[in-house]
C-alpha cells in the first residue's frame, strides 16, 4: 500500500524520540494513529491556543511538535499564542491546517482559511509551506520536520497532476518552460493551474510554470526569472490577492527593479460561496479551461498596448 500521512507521523514518532503528535480535536486524516504512537498522541479538545501553548511548552524541553486543526482555528484563534510562544523564540512546532483555502469548499467564511499564508508569512522565524498535492506533501514534510523552525503547512490531499521533483526548502519546482506566459502557483489549485498550462500550450502559448511551494521562505531568482523572461506573469492562488503570491510576487519584482505586466488570480477582497469543491472552483472562475480564458485574453490586453 502506499505511503499515507499518518503513517508518515508514525515512523517520524518511531525513529525520533523527539516528536510529539498533537490535535484540537478534529482528527481527520489521522484518526488511526493513536494506536500506533500511545502516549506521544495528544488531543486537547477544542482548545487550539491550549494546544500551541502546550506544544511551545515541550518544544522548550527539547521535542519537536506536530499541531493539527482546521486550518481557521489553527491560525486565527491562537494567533497570539503563535506569534508570542512559537516564533519569539523560534521554537520547532509545526502547525498543519485540515480543508484550508478552496479544500473547505461546502464550509461558509468562518471557516474559510484564504488569508493565512498573508498572516503566517508576516511572523518572524514562521515558515510556510503549500503543497500541490498529497505526494507533495509527503515527499516535502520530512524535511520541514527536520527544520528547527517553526512552520505552517497546509494540508493538501488532491492527487498529483504531475510528479512532483525532489523537495528542497525555498526552492521552487519549475515544472515546465516557456516564454509567454509565466504562472506561479502553489497549493490546492496547483491542478487546475497545470490544466490550464497545457490547454494553453496546445493552443500554441509557450507557459513557463512554477510551483512554488514554500511562500515562505521564498525562491526570489525563480520568480525573477519568470518574470523576466515572459511576457506575462500570473499568479494562481486559493488566497485573498492581498498578501498571498501576488503580493510575494510584487515584492520581489520591486526589490530586483523588475517591471513585468501582471494578472493575479485570486479570491478579490470576499469569501467565496460555500458549495462542493468543483462547483466552488467553477463558480470562482479558477478552473482550468477558466484560467487558461482569463490568461488568453490578459495575453491579449498585454499584445495590444
Amino acid at each position: 500500500m502506499p505511503l499515507i500521512y499518518e503513517d508518515l507521523l508514525a515512523q517520524a514518532v518511531q525513529q525520533d524520540e523527539r516528536v510529539i503528535i498533537m490535535t484540537a480535536e478534529n482528527r481527520a486524516p489521522v484518526r488511526g494513529l493513536p494506536p500506533k504512537i500511545g502516549k506521544r498522541f495528544l488531543d486537547v479538545g477544542i482548545t487550539e491556543q491550549t494546544m500551541i501553548g502546550m506544544a511551545a511548552g515541550m518544544a522548550l524541553r527539547g521535542r519537536v511538535v506536530v499541531c493539527h486543526a482546521l486550518a481557521t482555528f489553527a491560525v486565527f484563534r491562537p494567533y497570539e499564542f503563535i506569534r508570542n510562544d512559537v516564533c519569539i523564540p523560534n521554537l520547532p512546532v509545526k502547525i498543519v491546517g485540515w480543508v484550508p483555502g478552496i479544500l473547505s469548499d461546502a464550509n461558509g467564511p468562518t471557516h474559510q482559511a484564504i488569508e493565512d499564508i498573508s498572516i503566517m508569512r508576516g511572523l518572524p522565524n514562521m515558515k510556510v509551506y503549500a503543497p500541490a498535492s498529497v505526494d507533495e506533501l509527503l515527499l516535502g514534510f520530512p524535511h520541514i520536520l527536520a527544520d528547527m523552525s517553526p512552520w505552517y503547512m497546509r494540508y493538501n490531499p488532491r492527487p498529483a497532476a504531475w510528479t512532483p521533483a525532489p523537495f528542497a526548502i525555498g526552492k521552487a519546482e519549475v515544472v515546465r518552460e516557456g516564454k509567454d506566459v509565466a504562472i506561479l502557483t502553489y497549493g490546492a489549485l496547483a491542478k487546475e493551474a497545470y490544466e490550464a498550462a497545457e490547454l494553453l500550450g496546445q493552443k500554441g502559448t509557450s507557459v513557463h510554470f512554477v510551483n512554488v511551494r514554500t511562500p515562505k521562505p521564498i525562491d526570489e531568482e525563480a520568480i525573477v526569472r519568470a518574470a523576466r523572461g515572459t511576457r506575462l506573469l500570473v499568479t494562481v492562488e486559493d488566497h485573498f490577492a492581498s498578501g498571498g503570491l501576488g503580493t510575494i510576487a510584487a515584492e520581489v519584482c520591486m526589490k530586483h527593479r523588475v517591471l513585468a505586466n501582471h494578472l493575479s488570480i485570486a479570491f478579490d477582497g470576499k469569501w467565496f460561496t460555500p458549495t462542493l469543491l468543483g462547483p466552488a472552483i467553477e463558480a470562482e472562475g479558477m478552473s482550468g479551461p477558466q484560467i487558461a480564458d482569463r490568461i488568453t485574453a490578459a495575453l491579449a490586453a498585454v499584445q495590444n498596448n
